[in-house]
């Protein structure tokens, strides 16, 4: 809880998603200066209202790799340098889908970024296009320390969406789990991006986790007030957008609902 704390001192932080356009080694890319220019706007944004974090992912970089090309990493490094630097009281963190968490902590310690979020921690699952992940928190944690990167956090998902359950556990379980295996945060999402997780997975969640419990999809300013009174926070893409980028007006909408503004 300390680790989370001192990143996110505000009581019930909220943090937002900057989705990049396509990356340059993927189809329908603008290009790095647009890219770029993409994140900064939506940060712009995030910063007029006091939003407390933000999340960068290479959300439109399809299909999506299990691990991260070379390229990938070095294109992430570049516009998440470009944001902290640009950044005066948002929390910056990045993650690169689908599942490469070493990945992600370099770009993050390469780039000065406060935490990362991996999608598949604890939990054996598999997906029809992927098949199974593989699965090492000891690993992770092994690597985050071998880079001297103990002070970025991790925010790590347990059941995430989309994908199936391996070995049969209740999600209290998957909490635990994440909590012994030194995760910072554990994440719960609903059922697909833009799905509201059950608030019954985030009151048991919390009966296992020993750090905070963070919502990961489908929060909005009808639903925010409720979710967050049974955890610690919340992960906010979808209600802040319009056309795939940050929006004033939506994101007006959820701090309002909020008693924030």
């Amino acid at each position: 809880m300390t680790h989370f704390k001192s990143l996110f001192p505000r009581e019930k932080p909220i943090i937002a998603m900057i989705h990049l356009p396509p990356l340059p080694d993927y189809e329908g890319s603008p290009g790095m200066d647009a890219i770029i220019e993409s994140a900064l706007h939506d940060l712009s944004i995030l910063e007029k209202y006091g939003i407390d974090g933000a999340l960068i992912e290479n959300e439109y970089d399809r299909p999506h790799r299990v691990k991260a090309e070379p390229q990938t990493i070095i294109a992430m490094t570049e516009v998440t340098k470009a944001v902290v630097k640009a950044s005066k009281n948002c929390v910056i963190g990045v993650e690169i889908l689908l599942n490469d968490a070493k990945a992600s902590l370099d770009v993050a310690k390469a780039a000065g970024a406060g935490f990362i979020r991996t999608d598949y921690f604890v939990d054996p699952m598999s997906r029809p296009e992927f098949g199974e992940f593989d699965i090492d928190p000891e690993a992770v944690i092994k690597y985050r320390k071998s880079i001297d990167a103990e002070n970025i956090l991790i925010m790590a998902d347990i059941q995430v969406k989309y994908a199936k359950m391996l070995v049969k556990r209740t999600i209290e379980q998957s909490a635990k789990l994440a909590t012994d295996h030194h995760a910072d945060a554990v994440v719960v999402s609903g059922d697909a991006t833009g799905d509201a997780p059950v608030i019954n997975d985030l009151i048991n969640a919390g009966k296992g986790a020993g750090v905070p419990v963070i919502i990961g999809s489908g929060t909005d300013a009808e639903n925010a007030s409720e979710l967050l009174s049974h955890c610690d926070g919340a992960i906010v893409g979808t209600a802040l957008m319009k056309e795939k980028i940050v929006n004033a007006a939506q994101v007006e909408k959820l701090l309002k609902a909020l008693g924030r503004l």
